[in-house]
């Protein structure tokens, strides 16, 4: 049966937006959710993946988290989606597949895809410097012993989005004493603060995770018109289908909001509440790119199967295949890849990418990218075994006993054809 669909007065059935073309199935946004499968069916070991699961009960029971929402996908399906445990220990809520959780730097990846959308509409270039769209640039310093210098050249789009910019991350003392990040505090003097502090070293001179992602917010918003977060919910989040995504969780939604659990000194577990100036519950001043969001498993898969499906899902195609991959293979040179350790490289997509294979972390397939959050989540995407990992906990320390490559070892094994 056809079921109408109304948005502002206009009305269509599902029928006819099968029909449709890209951008007014964009506008109106995906209704379809994933498939779901047997793992059998997509090349999985359902009893395998039972070890993985066995990996996160272990942790539960050994009180290192609190739950967790594991997922993989393959081959455009979800073929194993497991809550475990509890989202909150003191009302005993267990976690289910719609729990939210504070993604944190995964955010990265979703402002990246803004970015590169500008950059495809030909409003952005990545070799643009950055105070083309962000005047406050023009008159960043380098800290050196001898004091403070103009940087040797500017710092470009691609500086603010490979980390090659110079600028250091919220967590540094340089940053904290200057109170660069006060969330309190909108975008626009997010960038003043940001761009008073010195740089670190010259662009394009070295990998050093920062708070570019963030000022990038501020740019699509210069660039675009609108604000950040509403770039981000009208061009990317509200078309594909990511309803469960937002920069703070407002009504109902919030009795779905993880809690966030630290290691006592006792041992056990007691809430951490890490945004305590503005918790996730109420809008921020500040809309962060690099830290904002939150997500549910299954809405963040949506994002991931866009990825691995070069730019396009459910009939919305936010890139291009050219672009996406582009935004997923490394972009560090070559004397800068080196510096960071030769194996794990950084693409234009806000990703951590496998260059040469390892056993080090979660990532270790040559051309498997992606990255994690400082609260306990990670995704992975294999374009080679077209395979979706993901795990969502909410604690710090974000992997507590090597948890995230215990997992996805796991599941790796469980990848049977």
């Amino acid at each position: 049966m056809l079921r109408p669909l109304n948005l502002r007065g206009l009305v269509l059935t599902a029928g006819l937006l099968a029909l449709a073309p890209p951008s007014l199935a964009a506008l109106l946004g995906s209704t379809q959710a994933t498939p779901r499968a047997t793992p059998d069916s997509v090349g999985l070991s359902a009893d395998r993946l039972q070890n993985a699961t066995a990996v996160l009960r272990q942790a539960v029971a050994d009180r290192k988290i609190a739950g967790a929402v594991a997922l993989v996908a393959r081959r455009g399906k979800i073929g194993y989606l497991e809550p475990v445990g509890l989202q909150d220990l003191g009302a005993r809520a267990p976690m289910t597949e719609r729990s939210l959780f504070r993604i944190y730097s995964q955010t990265k990846a979703i402002t990246a895809v803004a970015v590169m959308m500008l950059v495809e509409e030909g409003k952005v270039r990545l070799t643009d410097a950055a105070s083309v769209h962000l005047p406050e640039f023009k008159n960043v310093m380098v800290q050196t012993p001898e004091g403070s210098r103009k940087p040797a050249r500017e710092i470009t789009v691609e500086d603010l989005l490979l980390h090659t910019s110079g600028l250091s991350h919220r967590s540094s003392d340089l940053y904290r004493a200057r109170q660069v990040r006060v969330r309190t505090q909108a975008l626009p003097q997010f960038v003043t603060n940001l761009t008073r502090a010195p740089l670190m070293e010259d662009p394009g001179t070295r990998f050093r995770y920062s708070e570019g992602t963030t000022a990038l917010g501020r740019l699509v918003e210069v660039v675009s018109g609108q604000p950040f977060d509403a770039f981000v919910t009208g061009r990317i989040l509200t078309p594909l289908g990511m309803h469960d995504t937002s920069f703070w969780v407002e009504g109902e939604a919030q009795a779905r909001l993880a809690t966030v659990y630290q290691v006592a000194p006792a041992g056990g577990l007691t809430p951490f509440e890490i945004e305590e100036e503005v918790p996730f519950t109420r809008r921020p001043a500040l809309i962060e790119g690099a830290v904002g969001l939150v997500s549910t498993a299954p809405d963040f898969l949506r994002f991931c199967q866009m990825l691995l499906n070069k730019g396009e899902l459910d009939g919305v195609r936010l890139l291009s295949a050219k672009t996406v991959e582009q935004i997923t293979r490394n972009g560090l040179p070559a004397p800068v890849l080196q510096q960071r350790g030769g194996a794990m490289g950084w693409g234009l997509g806000n990703v951590d990418v496998v260059v040469t294979p390892n056993q080090r972390g979660y990532l270790t397939a040559a051309g498997e990218y992606g990255w994690d959050g400082s609260a306990g989540t990670f995704f992975s995407v294999d374009p080679a075994r077209e395979l979706i990992v993901m795990l969502f906990s909410q604690n710090v320390p974000a992997s507590p006993d090597g948890l995230r490559q215990r997992f996805k070892a796991a599941v790796d094994q469980a990848v049977i054809k």
